[in-house]
């Protein structure tokens, strides 16, 4: 996931932007993020529009969150798919508690949203946030499934050690977040902290249990989670933001082209975490393009309708 922290806040808090006005006829511009998901999430959309009949204009891996975004408000773009959570930087309510609750947060952006003429339509059922992650071996053995199950371990005095980027440690958000609301404290000694806020490297060094590593930070959907051996505990105590990955589409071009919400929602409606995960791995993993997981993917989707 690409997500930025900074230079959201008010990007379109309130604005009423004249947007372009769009017609049946006119290609639908399809954007998309930099990232892996950004790709593959891009290529569903493009690819069912474009089997529907609907012509388009690839504008994949356009660029980061608030290049994309900035496109949309602008009209440059028609649609891209975004995440639920990033709302909070997008109207300046980093602060609020909706963005921890899925249906609150998808909600809140939908109706914030329409102020600027942008429709949010369906979610996936999936979560690509921060996460800890153990490994697969260790979660079998002690049966881990939520961050509950690891606080007990914990405190039973359990073997653990945790890679994370120095931000995941130290961000009150993070790291002290869970820690706080789960009632544990990792020391000095169960920590591996690196550089940067890669997760492929925390991941690695779990699956290769570079210094007695047995659990990495990760995001929820990451792609290399199955093929590496990891998985996520729960959060279930809703700790950190949802984000929901959905299309978000100018109100004008839906209104041209009123097939793509009903074209879309069966896509979405497909894509649970684990589903992602493995659509992610696909490409990040095994070198799969993009084009082609979206393809495979589709046809399933087409088969059973």
């Amino acid at each position: 996931m690409n997500r930025s922290l900074t230079s959201l806040a008010g990007l379109a808090a309130g604005s009423l932007l004249m947007l372009s006005s769009a017609h049946a006829d006119d290609p639908v511009v399809v954007a998309s993020k930099i990232d892996t998901e950004g790709s593959v999430l891009g290529q569903l959309i493009l690819q069912r529009l474009e089997a529907a009949g609907i012509e388009t204009d690839n504008r994949l891996q356009l660029g980061g969150t608030s290049i994309v975004r900035e496109a949309l408000l602008a009209g440059e773009i028609d649609i891209y798919p975004e995440y639920t959570g990033n709302g909070a930087f997008f109207f300046d309510m980093a602060d609020s508690d909706v963005w921890k609750d899925a249906e609150q947060a998808y909600a809140t952006v939908r109706e914030r949203d329409a102020q600027n003429g942008l429709v949010w339509l369906a979610p996936a059922d999936a979560n690509n946030t921060w996460a800890m992650s153990v490994r697969e071996d260790l979660a079998e053995a002690e049966g881990l499934e939520t961050l509950e199950d690891l606080a007990d371990y914990l405190a039973d005095g359990g073997e653990f050690k945790f890679a994370a980027s120095a931000e995941f440690v130290e961000s009150e958000q993070a790291l002290p977040a869970f820690q706080e609301a789960y009632g544990f404290e990792l020391d000095a000694d169960q920590l591996l902290v690196l550089s940067g806020g890669n997760t492929a490297a925390t991941m690695r060094a779990a699956a290769q249990q570079t210094s007695g590593v047995n659990a990495a930070m990760t995001y929820g959907t990451d792609g290399g989670l199955g093929a590496l051996g990891l998985v996520v505990l729960q959060d279930t105590l809703g700790v950190q933001p949802v984000y929901q990955p959905a299309p978000v589409i100018r109100e004008t071009v839906l209104e041209a082209h009123p097939e793509i919400e009903t074209l879309l929602e069966p896509v979405f409606s497909a894509l649970d975490m684990e589903t992602l995960q493995r659509l992610n791995g696909q490409v990040a993993v095994n070198g799969v393009a993009p084009e082609q997981v979206a393809e495979d993917f589709l046809t399933g989707i087409e088969a059973t309708e």
